[in-house]
């Protein structure tokens, strides 16, 4: 379905938004339900079709400004086509052998750049000044060229990899003591470490824009610091770009959250990335999922995930796709294709093309190459942790979620919140309620059992109100103290007056004499006024007559 509404996307299996031109697909980005690789390579296709006819469109509409053709030709900047051959017969196969030689990201970046300074020191100040710019593209262009025909003549890649491989991958849970849960998880020179942070309904998210909102119990940051990639810079907004990969990365967890009666707490993950080469945001998928695990969050499966990469030769016809590549290979490649999925299907993706004429049987086997490299990796990350846990960690708040009918939520919040609130104090719990399509929806949370079953057992009371009983015994709260008597808790919600001459067989002079406010006190209902309606209390029946 081609631009589906919101309640269509609701029951929707695949939300995608795909851009393209007339003849490739530039860009792909969505989530989706566990979904094949067949399946997602058939809604591209289709895409595809709609994307063609926008196209033309434009064309059409293009075609009846007179002003829009011809079209003017692009001035290029200057050229040295000498300078061009000569820094390609120089430094070509250096740039080849320096390649082929692996070694890790720092080593290559010292090899590389000794290159280039030697080739500079071989021309005059005034040369360099004047041809700055075609200098850098020139080298640039050598060193790109030298590292895609060393993979696709002899398969091997920057790390000495083959198109397959997958970099060493170790993994550690319960890596720090304080949040609810934790995970590293490094592969080859990337490395995130992720926390999870459990809270209530009062910690969701409040989602207002312009056509949608509501409040989300998922969140999850992505943090990308200068040092992460060795680099000195300051620190001031988040980035689009670590918007962006915290993006991916909640969509492809997002899926496999379990339902809200197995898990009613909000779930806050943070990724601090503290090394990069290439695929950071897909290491943010895979320690988060260890970290929701060691939290004791039950998953409906654990996600892994890995970015994909393709080299072309548009000359020779030659390609190579390659699996979960570096931070160079996707600067100088042809495509950055991040899929993220579980055992069963895909959840998330994310393509960027920088080629025309992308097919899609190089697509369909770039999404089968991945399915094999998640696989492996999910494979690695089991051998660390393979369930959740059996329940949440010991500091880990605890959260009782149950539903009262819709005409109870007013008693339970009481007036200007008074009720709620002396709940909240008189117990230690933390409560909120909420109307979900005339359902009312509670939350109690708390450090320790003991104050979530008082909060809950004094909102049960009166949402489902027991009946009190003429000539019964029992236990409640003094509420108010008046010169005639006491107000007393009977059940929860329900008072009664228990009067100054119902306190003791002797003459009372003050209420305070006997009972204070706050204090609890015994009692028996001996009756029901007939006028009033209102229930008769005695204390004195419970104590012994004096002689």
């Amino acid at each position: 379905m081609i631009n589906p509404t919101y309640a269509q996307l609701e029951e929707a299996d695949i939300d995608m938004m795909i851009a393209g031109s007339m003849d490739s697909i530039v860009m792909v980005e969505g989530e989706m339900n566990e979904v094949s690789e067949e399946e997602m390579v058939g809604a591209i296709e289709a895409a595809h079709v709609a994307i063609q006819k926008q196209c033309q469109a434009q064309l059409d509409m293009a075609a009846e400004v007179p002003s829009s053709s011809p079209k003017r030709e692009y001035e290029h900047e200057k050229q040295d086509g000498e300078l061009k051959q000569r820094i390609h017969d120089e430094l070509y196969q250096q740039y080849y052998d320096a390649a082929k030689n692996a070694g890790s990201k720092e080593e290559r970046g010292k090899s590389f750049k000794s290159i280039k300074e030697a080739f500079l020191a071989t021309m005059s100040d005034a040369d360099k000044a004047e041809k700055q710019y075609m200098l850098r593209d020139y080298i640039k262009g050598a060193q790109k060229k030298a590292i895609r025909d060393l993979l696709l003549n002899e398969g091997i890649r920057l790390d000495g990899r083959g198109t397959k491989d997958i970099r060493p991958i170790w993994c550690e849970v319960d890596y720090l003591p304080g949040p609810h849960g934790s995970a590293i998880f490094t592969r080859g020179e990337t490395q995130s470490l992720t926390t999870l942070t459990l809270g209530t309904k009062d910690d969701e998210q409040l989602i207002d824009n312009a056509l949608v909102r509501k409040t989300e119990k998922f969140l999850l940051h992505y943090n990308f610091p200068p040092f992460s990639t060795g680099e000195a810079r300051p620190i001031r907004g988040t980035s689009r770009r670590e918007i962006g990969h915290g993006n991916l990365a909640l969509r492809a967890l997002k899926p496999m959250l379990p339902p809200v009666e197995d898990c009613p707490y909000t779930i806050r993950l943070v990724s601090e990335i503290l090394e990069s080469n290439g695929s950071s945001s897909m290491a943010t998928v895979c320690a988060g999922t260890l970290a929701m695990m060691d939290g004791g969050i039950p998953m409906k499966r654990p996600v892994s995930g890995i970015a994909m990469g393709l080299i072309t030769d548009q000359e020779s016809g030659k390609y190579a796709v390659l699996s979960d590549i570096l931070g160079d290979e996707d600067h100088l490649g042809d495509m950055d294709f991040k899929v993220t999925g579980t055992s069963e299907g895909i959840t998330a993706c994310q393509m960027d093309i920088k080629i025309k004429g992308l097919s899609f049987a190089q697509l369909t086997e770039a999404l089968l190459q991945a399915k094999e490299g998640r696989a492996h990796i999910l494979g690695e990350m089991l051998k660390t942790m393979d369930s959740h846990r059996d329940d949440y960690k010991d500091h880990a708040p605890r959260i009782i979620s149950f539903e009262v009918p819709a005409e109870a939520i007013g008693p339970i919040i009481g007036p200007g919140g008074k009720i709620i609130n002396e709940i909240q104090d008189s117990t230690g719990a933390n409560v909120s309620i909420a109307d979900d399509d005339g359902r009312g929806i509670v939350e109690v949370s708390g450090d320790n059992k003991q104050k979530i079953d008082a909060a809950v057992a004094r909102i049960r009371a009166i949402a489902f109100p027991p009946t009190v009983e003429v000539g019964e015994v029992y236990e409640g709260q003094v509420k108010t103290v008046m010169p005639y008597g006491a107000f007393v808790e009977i059940i929860p919600g329900q008072d009664g007056l228990l009067h100054i001459s119902e306190l003791e067989h002797g003459r009372v002079n003050e209420v305070t004499d006997v009972i204070n406010e706050g204090d609890t006190v015994k009692f028996k209902v001996t009756g029901r006024d007939p006028r009033s309606g209102k229930l008769k209390l005695s204390r004195k029946v419970l104590l012994p007559k004096p002689e």
